[in-house]
């Protein structure tokens, strides 16, 4: 006989419930979100479990792994599956949830979601910490940059570093704007130090990685992409194809064919957006600077002929496919030209 077990996690809970090969519920019942209290249930129901299920989510990676740790064959479910699994219940309960996963992993309609590494999660929060103090930094700049421009002071172009100077030079004969401004300024000044400091641990994790100095090769890969799309791949071995990442990513059409209707539709945009606009960003600073290259010719004729947007989105997922080719590979980008630039105008 076969068991089954589907987990439904919230933030304080957990609800359990354990099916066997025919359908029937054996057990129900609600634990603390917490690994050795499910360990230590699912110890004393003292069966062989065939799979766990739950439902991706926030806490869903640290659950699995301690299973996963703790010898139980746990999976990681996706979560439009299982959303249109449920669909059919009647009743939304979190106790009628976990039947729910249990009965999907028993029947088997699901669709496993990859667990990132702990390495990989650890770079993944030094990447979001960094894109939400550059975020911040740019909210403040524009708030004092709208602020002083109503009263006819102008910054002009300045960098990060000269943005301050520059912000005390222009309210230095006013008082009053100065002790409006000086507050924001202040906490700029901190938000760049701390910002600085981000971005020197992502350039010394990126020196120190065989990978991301490999993909760095390709042109407009830098750091930040190529951390980025390291952590998002993690395991490059769990494509099977390389063009199967750029459709992971979101940066493939939509397709709807039925009946005498048959499109294809904008990019699905699902999967990691933080990787999609990475490849989104280096396929932008691939076209327009550093040296010319078969790739980049490839992408101008595709410019020329459906307009920069949807080339820039299409390099984009063409650098997708070539990176993970590069990570299976071992090989560094070959800068193959197969034809001129576009001469400049007379």
């Amino acid at each position: 006989m076969e068991y089954f077990v589907g987990l439904d996690a919230s933030l304080d809970t957990v609800n359990m419930c354990i099916v066997d090969q025919d359908g029937s519920v054996l057990l129900e019942q609600k634990v603390d979100a917490e690994p050795q209290q499910i360990v230590a249930l699912l110890k004393r129901f003292g069966r062989p479990l065939k799979r766990i299920g739950l439902e991706a989510g926030p806490t869903s990676s640290w659950l699995f792994s301690e299973l996963r740790a703790a010898g139980y064959p746990a999976l990681c479910l996706e979560c439009r599956h299982v959303k249109a699994g449920l669909s059919a219940m009647r009743n939304k309960t979190d106790r009628n949830d976990a039947r729910g996963i249990a009965h999907l992993v028993r029947l088997g309609w699901f669709r496993l979601v990859h667990v990132k590494s702990e390495v990989a999660q650890e770079i993944r929060m030094l990447l979001v910490n960094r894109n939400l103090l550059l975020s911040k930094l740019q909210d403040i700049e524009n708030s004092v940059r709208g602020s002083l421009k109503v009263f006819g002071l102008r910054l002009g172009k300045v960098t990060k570093r000269s943005f301050e100077t520059r912000a005390l030079e222009l309210v230095k004969a006013h008082p009053k704007l100065a002790a409006i401004s000086l507050p924001l300024l202040r906490v700029r000044r901190v938000l760049l130090e701390e910002f600085c400091r981000l971005d020197r641990m992502a350039l010394k994790i990126a020196r120190s990685d065989a990978v991301c100095r490999r993909l760095m090769t390709v042109p407009g890969v830098g750091v930040i992409v190529a951390l980025t799309y390291r952590t998002g791949v993690d395991v490059p071995e769990r494509f099977t194809r390389s063009r199967d990442v750029g459709a992971h990513f979101g940066l493939t059409p939509r397709r709807y064919s039925s009946g005498q209707v048959d499109y294809d539709g904008h990019i699905s945009r699902c999967g990691d957006g933080m990787v999609r606009t990475a490849l989104y960003q280096a396929a932008h600073v691939l076209m327009h600077h550093g040296r010319w290259s078969g790739l980049r010719g490839w992408a101008m004729r595709i410019a020329k002929r459906s307009g920069a947007k949807l080339a820039k989105v299409a390099l984009a997922r063409k650098l997708a496919v070539v990176l993970h080719r590069m990570w299976i590979d071992g090989t560094t980008f070959r800068w193959t030209i197969r034809e001129s630039p576009p001469a400049a105008a007379a």
